[in-house]
Order: structure tokens, then sequence, then C-alpha cells
């Protein structure tokens, strides 16, 4: 069966996974002041890792290349050091009176909003440009 709409499988991949992505710094953002998380430390900033997939195994290829994807690899912790506060009357603070703060930027987190958007934007343009020349085809062939 002749596929027209050849580039929508890794579209949609992509698509799926900067929608993890904004997810994932969503939480960061409204983690931002969180001292305290279930395992009783303060949360920590994740991030997302992405990794490609080759389609060979379906034998789907285009010009002789395999048709490729994206998806999340991994969802990971930063490793930083948390930001310490001086907050004596802090219910989490230690005996020096200093609080564990996520080392959370927000404007490091809005830009990678804003990224990951963008490459959203730009996966739904294609999706788009796909349909519209698809509907071009079917056109034609009723002529």
């Amino acid at each position: 069966m002749l596929n027209i709409l050849t580039g929508i499988n890794s579209t949609s991949s992509a698509l799926e996974a900067e929608r993890i992505r904004m997810e994932v710094i969503s939480q960061n953002i409204a983690n931002a002041n969180t001292t305290r998380g279930v395992d009783g430390l303060p949360y920590q900033r994740q991030q997302v890792v992405f990794e490609t997939l080759l389609d060979q195994q379906s034998g789907g290829s285009i010009n002789g290349a395999a048709a490729s994807g994206i998806q999340v690899g991994r969802i990971e912790k930063d490793q930083r050091a948390p930001r310490m506060v001086f907050e004596p009357g802090h219910r989490d603070a230690d005996a020096n009176g200093m609080v564990a703060y996520p080392d959370i930027n927000i404007h490091e987190e809005m830009a990678d909003l804003i990224t990951a958007q963008r490459a959203f934007e730009a996966n739904l343009s294609v999706v788009r440009n796909a349909r519209t020349m698809a509907m071009q085809t079917l056109a034609i062939g009723k002529r």
C-alpha cells in the first residue's frame, strides 16, 4: 500500500516527546519552592533525555533510508546541590536556620518551555502541510 503521509509517524512521535518535555518543565516550575518531597528531601529538577528510533523492523523506508522518529529515552534528576537560604523560622530549617530549596532557575525553565513549545508548533506545522498535500493529491485523483 502506498503511504502518502510518510512523515506523520516521526512527527507524531516528536509531538508526544515534546508534550512530555513540557509536562516535566511545568513540574519543575511548580516545585521550584518545594523544600520537602515524599522522600523528605527538597525537590530535584528533572530533565528529559530524547533518543532516536529507526523503523527497521517494519521495513518502513523512505528512498532506501530507514524512517526515524524520536521518543523520550528517560527522565533524569539534575544533580545540582540544593540552594541554601537562611530562614530560621521555617519548618524545614536545620540547626543553623538554613533551608534547602531546589536549585531551579525559573528563567531557564521558561526558556526551555518556550523552546519545547516552538518545537511542538513546528511539528504541528508538518502535520498540517502533510494533510494539505494529501488533500491536493486526492483532488488530483478525482479529476
